[in-house]
């Protein structure tokens, strides 16, 4: 029989987790704070643990943390509502054995579960893991909720703690240096130089002395000793992006430096050492650049040790309303100014892009529309014309909305909606307010019905009011509580 522990202080969650779990093969047993856990774990012997990160006392990582320093082999599923970076990442570098995200999707829980068990069942027969490496807490500036970047998350952490040669792989704009930085960020060498080279933006003849330096001499204009990018990094990070675009001769010269860690200057015949942990990148297929001859087939393999890929933002699109929410924050806190809101139709829109250019395309759009917004809330016309095309024929639900309210009424009042039609309505802001518990749902609400009665009633307060059911009196403390005179020219 296997013994699973559930270490979370949700009554609620402990009981599904009975539920789904008790039975023949599987004793459950429960815990409601780190601590508890923690005294549990020795007289019970757990073959996994799940646990939420959250929790009154000791937080989940803090107790996966000594976990790890008296049982490394025990599988730990790290769980929370609150999905972030940094969390994912941390959790995986302490050596978590997965991550999961609130509410479950209950058949992929069980897979990880089973997983779990089994991996708990053949380490205790052959390995013994070692102790992860703590690491500080660094703002990466990633952002993801859907299943292809939980995955990244998680294989950034793995790669942090181990020096292996990573070759990073995407679409141009999907962040690439940003992951090679968390990378460099979580790892040992976090306290030693990282430097970024784009091989591409270097032409080819003075790249090879950018690398690995030159001699006083070497050729013309080599007036002085030079220390390469090599060197300079020694003993940290050297992040390599656009590796393609290198030719032959530099090919050959990164080669060994990752086989010995040797190479001479431009010009010179003495040997120098580095100790250099090489990320590369590149949004092109090395291995058809290999079959066509034009990228050494040796150098591909010493570089794909380990590859990490970042998916387009095409498909993620479901991280689109977070990423919004980010540029809008880091931008408006950049220009001074206060975060605007995002209008219904304009996140439609969004949605409905493409985005070849990748997350860099979507933060240069939300740039522009922070620039160009008149008033405290994005709407369409503050994109770019290629991005609004025709009006969306599908309204976007308040759920799928970072911090947007109800969708406005329409243009004349319609007949009242029937009682199922409010509840469904009223149901769709609650599942929108649940999603961050920073949401204010009725002043949230309030704010959009006041808006919109002034734009139907052209800025007039008294119909507004009269509209609304309320004074004018009423009506004006809301205009301004919520700051709306700069939105709309009120009468």
């Amino acid at each position: 029989m296997y013994r699973l522990l559930l270490i979370d202080d949700e009554a609620d969650v402990q009981y599904s987790f009975r539920r789904l779990f008790e039975g023949p093969e599987i004793e459950v047993a429960t815990a409601s704070s780190g601590e508890e856990g923690l005294r549990l774990i020795p007289r019970i012997k757990p073959d996994l643990v799940l646990m939420d990160v959250r929790m009154a006392g000791m937080s989940g990582l803090e107790t996966l943390r000594r976990l790890r320093q008296t049982d490394a082999r025990l599988p730990v599923i790290i769980m929370t509502a609150y999905g972030t970076t940094q969390t994912a990442i941390e959790a995986m570098k302490l050596g978590a054995y997965d991550y999961l995200l609130k509410p479950f999707d209950v058949p992929k829980l069980k897979e990880v579960v089973a997983a779990a068990l089994r991996a708990s069942q053949a380490m205790r027969q052959t390995v013994t893991l070692e102790t992860a490496l703590s690491a500080e807490d660094v703002a990466t500036g990633m952002v993801g909720r859907s299943a292809a970047m939980q995955e990244v998350f998680k294989l950034i952490g793995q790669l942090a703690a181990s020096d292996a040669t990573v070759l990073i792989t995407g679409e141009s704009g999907t962040g690439k240096e940003l992951a090679a930085r968390a990378i460099y960020s979580h790892s040992r060498r976090a306290q030693q130089p990282f430097l970024a080279i784009n091989c591409a933006a270097i032409p080819e003849t003075l790249l090879e002395s950018e690398l690995f330096g030159h001699e006083k001499g070497a050729f013309t204009g080599a007036t002085t000793q030079r220390i390469g990018k090599f060197e300079q990094c020694h003993g940290g990070t050297l992040f390599l992006d656009e590796i393609g675009d290198m030719s032959p001769a530099t090919q050959t010269k990164i080669l060994r430096v990752l086989q010995s860690g040797e190479f001479e200057r431009v010009g010179g015949n003495q040997t120098v050492k580095v100790d250099v942990r090489v990320i590369a990148a590149t949004n092109r297929p090395l291995e058809q650049a290999v079959a066509e001859k034009k990228f050494r087939e040796d150098l591909f393999y010493r570089l794909n040790v380990v590859r990490l890929h970042l998916p387009p933002l095409r498909e993620r699109k479901e991280d689109l309303p977070l990423l919004v929410e980010f540029f809008l924050r880091k931008l408006a806190r950049a220009s001074g100014r206060p975060r605007p809101g995002v209008a219904p139709q304009t996140l439609a829109l969004l949605t409905r892009h493409d985005w070849p250019g990748n997350v860099r395309e979507l933060e240069n759009v939300m740039h522009r529309a922070l620039v160009v917004a008149k008033g405290d809330t994005l709407l369409p016309e503050d994109l770019p014309a290629e991005l609004r095309g025709a009006a969306p024929s599908q309204t976007v639900t308040p759920a799928a909305l970072p911090h947007a309210a109800a969708p406005p009424a329409p243009a004349a009042p319609p007949p009242a909606p029937a009682t199922g039609d409010i509840a469904a309505l009223v149901q769709g802001l609650f599942e929108w307010a649940r999603q961050d518990p920073r949401r204010r749902l009725l002043p949230a609400v309030e704010r959009e019905l006041v808006l919109q009665a002034l734009r139907e009633t052209g800025g007039n307060q008294v119909q507004a009011a009269r509209l609304l059911g309320m004074t004018r009196a009423t009506l004006r403390k809301r205009i301004e509580r919520y700051g709306i005179r700069r939105q709309i020219s009120v009468q």
